[in-house]
């Protein structure tokens, strides 16, 4: 779908007289210089420069001799030799010269006698191959030494002869279309050569130099053969007999074909051939037979273009020919004609030779008779209707030759080489220009090689035009729906008639039709290197003219070479960019046009760092800034590289689109947006979200974005087309859509492209509750109302699936916050639906009671049987079957069934035991049973049948005290006891038996004292009694005795046998209270206190019963004997801290040694490291000393007895265990745990000791004590060293720990002073409280 653009034309005409050699040109080579171009005539060599129109150096072979004075000489073959300075020169008289064009030396290297027809080295210049007189090849090298030398001709077909293999006879084969008389048809003779065919051998290489190709006549049959030879001049394959093959030959860069001309019975054909000599594809010329010949064949470097020369042959021998150069493509196995330079019949501007460039693939070279040089730049463009107004504007124009095929995107992707109309032109059409108002986007000026402009336009006129014809969507009787243009002018272009001095093809490139029906062209000026800007207006228009003629408004000379133009339809703003990478801005709005330099909002000149060879204009943030893309896929925005991968872009409405070298089509929103952020997000390194990118194929380009649509055309390499649908232009046309409530456009394109349809709702919840009645007005469709209810979701998709739209759209908060957003829309829309036809939406009110969470299946059910009730029903409306039908396909139909009968409506649950897959032996005498029954006895047995127990306990408690055994079987079933104590008022025989049931049920479970409740409320006091005795709770338990009258006698017992108890769970304080004050064994109470070391409480019973002297019995040896037992417990923790304190500092230097050494080994410069996971079996500084392995992570986890075991094995004390260190630092914390534990009970005793004047014992224990603590104070920082509290912090091994993580611990040495441990709280000291105040100053 791409054009070939003319990017720049240089043209040299060079002074004959300046030079020595006046003769005309004879052929030309491109110099080793950039631009310079050297000439061989009859007379020497003169080389051109790049810029200046004079010859720069030349070199005379007359005066050396090698040239006959008469002018009768010639050069057959040329070639510069940039690695040896010199140019090698082939003359007919068989002499090959080296010409050093700066020192004008002249060095014969080389002489054939019988003269020279052709000179070829090949593409690397290793290689030179000769053709003589003799119709001999010589082989020589570079240095001109002889490698071989054959005959043209050859009898033998050569290596590739193919091998029969005897498959059957002639005579037997298919023949195809041909019939079986081919197999009979004698094999006609191949005519001659034509008469114009000069009978001179031709040469061509294939691009990597391993093969060349001849073309000679042959002396036998004078018709011409193609013979392939590789490198050692060893014949490879003849061509097959092919008749009125031609002179010129071109072998494609690529190596795949050769490409000659053939002249058929009927038509004249460009034929290409296989290595192997058999024929391989072929395309007419639009000549007809014997009107032209083909003097030459080229194609370009990339293989991509193939050049063909082109002259009339002679009717008049008083008129010399027409020359013509022909640019030809192929896509999708059509050749199409995308150039025409007619190079007139003037004797001057005959064609001497052209050539393409080597090095840059799209420039080609012309040099004439007249001793005027062209080159032309190329590139490709596609021509597509600009703006997004007009219905017309993904309109894409393609030329072919004579024709432009002219595909609407808009009605239909029609693939290439096909098209929805084409347009007849008398001559070969070079340009095209889309109207740039953006209302007539359609329109169209086509600009031919007769420099016409034939405008075409849509719309006023009703005749058919006779020169379109349509293509790919008319014919066969089908009437097309697409409009067709027609032709409105033709204009001829007249700048001075500057054709009758020098013919100069294509003097007019960028051909540009301005909103106001002017044009723009770009020239040449014919005596400097620089550009002149016509702006052409239409002439007064001529009455009958079937020309109207455009006046020249205004020339301007530009500062340059103008390389690309675009404008704008949007801000009318003309951009020419010169090959400097320079921007200028027309200003044609003004009075007098103007040009100026393009700046950017801070005010300096823009400029592209490379030229490029497509430019664009667009607003970013609101500023118009201009885009570039060069020819190696470098992208820029104003004078910043944004890309370096870019192969193609486009700009349509707010949005950029490129594709990439990585294959992929990536969308960009231009709103709010900088460049830095654009750059950012089309480098490699970011990852864009999904909505912005997606994969393409290798090499898509844009053709054209169809606007007020999502589409998104891209062609492959190989020319075919494919239509994406980019994320991003379809959520903003969604949103747009949205906006303007136009939902069934929006519905339609969700569901075409499966967007989810919650964002309907999500987009702008506010707007779409407001709106739901033309939302179901405009979708009017109960299927796509039902598949809208079904994709909802609770879930925001505008922050899940669609995040982008977020920023962008209108979100507002949520209309219910409090409410499931699926519920708030099935509600909102079914009252809608109720409100405008209940019974045209009957299926989608269905669906939203059936959508809704929790589902309500029984309303739905029940509107069914209420359109069975309801027979008045209109005709068109659902009936109940078919609402019954499609409610089982929403619903499981056993869970419709359960539901139908959760109703108690039995004539529903037939209806819907009919729809399923039941046996009516099943379910009829169930029902017929249920009918049989009492109303609620019936209903407690459907609501036990489907489980629903707590209904059926309501039911059944209806049913009278007769079935108060059935309910209470139930309530222990189900354990239904908390429902079921709500259906009986508390002071029924029911409720206590249901309380006692209960009760006992908690008693099971061991929850005593919450049975003790049950029964104290149920007055069931005796029970209650025992269970508070089980639970403990003696207060309650002395309550309860009180309220079953216990007598004295029986109440003491009672509070003896809970003081035993208590006793035992060491409560010597609430034992002595019961023997207290139930009891009155005030003594027995006493000793359990002293027992308890509750000294005080002792003390005030003693006292308060004035029995003193159980001071001398009980009291004073007990506070004595405790004194003593303290000091034990002090000593046995001091000696056992000492112990694990100086074990822990011997395993601490042990395990450093062994960490210094195992670092020292394997430690630096380790990159493996970061390959172990987190799972691996990394060694540890706790491992290196230790003679045990991780016994516990062999311990199988079978059961949690195991694992109890295993947790207490984790840390063993044993010497030498893998963590030793790590249970010394447990017993250790323990240790100052339990000293601290005691210092308040030793505070207490003390206070007694004073008290009965045992001072020294005081004295002694609380010496002890504080030499304890202040030994585990001073060592604390000793234990639990601040690297070691630190690495508390930063775990090395746990759940959240990773394998860098662990393997950064190793390197920084933490593993030493860190051990690895799966309890922190071990490396955290245990906390000394000295707010306690225990000491007593009167013994310091």
């Amino acid at each position: 779908m791409r054009n070939l653009q003319l990017l720049r034309a240089t043209r040299h005409q060079i002074d004959p007289a300046a030079a020595a050699a006046p003769e005309a040109p004879q052929c030309f080579c491109l110099g080793a210089e950039p631009g310079t171009v050297v000439v061989g005539s009859q007379r020497g060599l003169v080389e051109l420069g790049p810029t200046a129109h004079t010859v720069t150096r030349e070199v005379s072979l007359i005066a050396e001799g090698f040239m006959p004075e008469d002018g009768s000489g010639c050069i057959v073959g040329l070639e510069d030799l940039p690695e040896q300075e010199c140019v090698c020169v082939a003359t007919a008289a068989g002499d090959i010269l080296l010409c050093n064009l700066n020192t004008k030396e002249v060095e014969c290297v080389g002489s054939v006698d019988s003269g020279l027809s052709t000179m070829s080295w090949s593409p690397d210049q290793e290689l030179v191959l000769l053709v003589t007189g003799q119709q001999t090849l010589i082989m020589m090298t570079r240095d001109f030494e002889p490698i071989t030398e054959k005959q043209i001709h050859q009898d033998d077909f050569g290596e590739e002869k193919f091998v029969a293999l005897g498959w059957g006879k002639k005579e037997t084969q298919f023949h195809g279309s041909e019939g079986k008389q081919a197999a009979h048809r004698k094999q006609m003779e191949v005519p001659p050569a034509s008469a114009w065919d000069n009978g001179r051998p031709r040469v061509t290489w294939r691009g990597d130099g391993q093969f060349v190709a001849v073309s000679a006549v042959c002396p036998e049959t004078g018709a011409r053969k193609i013979r392939v030879w590789n490198r050692e001049l060893v014949l490879q394959s003849t061509s097959e007999a092919i008749s009125g093959l031609e002179q010129a030959l071109a072998w494609k860069p690529s190596g795949s074909l050769i490409a000659s001309t053939q002249e058929k019975p009927n038509r004249h054909d460009v034929v290409f051939l296989e290595k192997n000599g058999l024929l391989h594809g072929e395309f007419t010329l639009p000549f007809q037979k014997g009107h032209v010949k083909v003097n030459e064949l080229l194609w370009n470097a990339d293989s991509t273009i193939l050049a063909m020369w082109l002259e009339d042959l002679k009717k008049d021998e008083n008129c010399d020919p027409n020359s013509y150069v022909q640019l030809w493509t192929t896509g999708n196995y059509h050749w199409y004609l995308k150039q025409s330079l007619h190079f007139g019949n003037l004797e001057k501007n005959q064609l001497v030779s052209l050539l393409w460039d080597p090095v840059i693939p799209y420039r080609l070279h012309i040099l004439c008779q007249g001793w005027h040089y062209l080159s032309y730049d190329w590139h490709w463009t596609t021509n597509h209707g600009l703006g997004e107004s007009s219905q017309h504007v993904a309109n894409v124009a393609v030329i072919d030759g004579d024709k432009v095929l002219v595909t609407a995107f808009q009605h239909a992707v029609v693939p290439p080489p096909m098209c929805t109309y084409q347009i007849q032109f008398t001559h070969a059409v070079n340009q095209i220009a889309f109207h740039t108002d953006p209302k007539h986007s359609g329109d169209m000026a086509i600009l031919d090689a007769d420099n016409r402009i034939s405008v075409y336009r849509y719309g006023q006129s009703t005749v058919k035009d006779s020169t379109i014809r349509l293509g790919g969507v008319g014919g066969n009787g089908f009437k097309a729906a697409v409009e067709t243009p027609y032709l409105d002018k033709i204009y001829r272009v007249d700048l001075g008639s500057i054709a009758n001095e020098v013919m100069n093809p294509l003097g007019l490139r960028f051909l540009t039709w301005l909103p106001d029906n002017s044009f723009l062209v770009v020239g040449q000026d014919q005596h400097a290197a620089q550009s002149v800007l016509h702006h052409l207006t239409a002439a007064p228009h001529v009455t009958g003219a079937d020309e109207q003629r455009l006046d020249l408004r205004l020339s301007v000379s530009v500062n340059g070479e103008v390389i690309s133009l675009c404008c704008s339809p949007v801000t009318k703003t003309v951009a020419l960019q010169l090959a400097d990478g320079q921007i200028l801005k027309y200003l044609w709005e003004a009075s007098t046009p103007v040009l100026e330099p393009w700046q950017s909002s801070g005010g300096s000149a823009i400029q592209f760092l490379h030229p490029c060879v497509q430019i664009s204009l667009t607003r970013i943030s609101g500023e118009e800034v201009i885009l570039g893309l060069t020819d190696r896929c470098r992208f820029f925005i104003n004078d910043i590289e944004v890309a370096s991968n870019i192969i193609s872009f486009a700009t349509y409405s707010e949005f950029l689109l490129v594709t990439t070298s990585s294959h992929t089509c990536q969308c960009f929103c231009l709103k709010d947006v900088t460049v830095k952020a654009l750059q950012t997000g089309l480098s490699s390194a970011a990852v864009p979200n999904d909505e912005a990118l997606r994969n393409v194929e290798r090499g898509s380009r844009i053709v054209t974005v169809v606007p007020q649509d999502t589409k998104v055309v891209l062609q492959m390499p190989r020319g075919n087309l494919e239509t994406v649908h980019h994320r991003a232009l379809v959520l903003a046309q969604i949103r747009k859509w949205l906006n303007r409530l136009m939902f069934r456009e929006a519905f339609q394109c969700m569901r075409k492209l499966r967007i989810n349809l919650n964002l309907l709702y999500d987009h702008n919840p506010k707007v779409f509750l407001e709106n739901v009645e033309t939302f179901i007005k405009q979708i009017d469709s109960v299927n796509y109302i039902n598949l809208f209810f079904t994709e909802l979701k609770e879930e925001d998709f505008t922050k899940s699936m669609y995040p982008s739209l977020n920023g962008s759209s209108n979100a507002q908060p949520q209309q219910h916050p409090d409410q499931k957003k699926v519920n708030v829309v099935c509600d909102v829309m079914r009252n809608a639906m109720e409100r405008i036809d209940p019974q045209k939406y009957c299926l989608s009110i269905l669906t939203a009671h059936v959508k809704k969470s929790p589902p309500e299946l029984e309303t739905a059910l029940q509107k069914v049987h209420d359109l069975r009730e309801n027979t008045a029903l209109d005709v068109t409306a659902v009936s109940a079957e078919e609402a019954l039908k499609y409610l089982l396909f929403l619903v499981d139909v056993n869970e419709l069934y359960d539901y139908s009968l959760g109703t108690y409506d039995f004539d529903l649950v037939i209806m819907v035991a009919e729809k399923s897959q039941k046996d009516p032996k099943e379910y009829l005498p169930f029902l017929n049973t249920l009918r049989k029954m009492e109303t609620n006895y019936q209903r407690y047995t459907i609501d036990r049948h489907l489980k629903r127990y707590t209904k059926a306990l309501g039911h059944l408690s209806k049913c009278g005290p007769e079935h108060f055994s059935e309910l209470l079987n139930l309530v222990k079933d189900q354990n239904q006891y908390y429902e079921a104590l709500k259906l009986y008022p508390p002071n029924s025989q029911e409720y206590k038996d249901i309380s006692d049931a209960y009760g006992d049920h908690l008693n099971q479970k061991q929850l005593y004292e919450q049975a003790a409740l049950i029964f104290a409320r149920a007055g069931l006091f005796a029970k209650a009694l025992d269970s508070f005795l089980n639970s403990g709770s003696w207060q309650q338990a002395l309550c309860m005795a009180s309220r079953l009258g216990y007598t004295e006698d029986k109440l003491s017992s009672l509070a003896r046998s809970m003081a035993g108890k208590l006793v035992e769970q060491r409560k010597h304080a609430e034992a002595a209270i019961l023997l207290e004050q139930y009891t009155q064994d005030y003594e027995e109470a006493v000793l359990l206190l002293l027992e308890g070391a509750l000294w005080e409480e002792a003390l005030r019973l003693i006292h308060k019963y004035g029995r003193l002297d159980v001071l001398e019995t009980n009291f004073k040896p007990a506070i004595q004997e405790a004194q003593k037992s303290q000091l034990m417990f002090l000593d046995s923790q001091k000696k056992a801290f000492l112990h694990h304190k100086c074990r822990l500092q011997v395993v601490r230097e042990l395990k450093e040694k062994a960490s210094e050494s195992l670092q020292d080994y394997e430690m630096p410069n380790c990159p493996e490291l970061d390959l172990i996971s987190e799972t691996s079996s990394v060694v540890t500084a706790s491992d290196m000393n230790s003679k045990y392995s991780h016994s516990n992570s062999r311990i199988s986890a079978r059961s949690s007895k195991n694992r109890r075991k295993a947790e207490r094995k984790r840390y063993s004390l044993k010497e030498g265990s893998p963590f030793e260190d790590i249970a010394l630092l447990e017993a250790l914390g323990e240790n100052i745990r339990a000293v601290e534990t005691v210092k308040g009970d030793i505070h207490i005793l003390l206070k007694q000791l004073v008290l009965f004047g045992y001072d020294e014992q005081a004295g002694e224990l609380q010496r002890v004590l504080e030499e304890v603590l202040h030994l585990m104070e001073i060592s604390l920082p000793e234990i639990w060293s601040p690297e070691l509290q630190q690495s508390s912090l930063n775990l090395v091994l746990g759940p959240n720990s990773t394998a860098n993580s662990i393997m950064a611990a190793y390197q920084q040495k933490r593993m030493v002073a860190a051990p690895v441990v799966q309890d922190p709280e071990l490396l955290i000291p245990p906390k000394l409280n000295k707010n306690l105040q225990w000491k007593l100053h009167l013994l310091q």
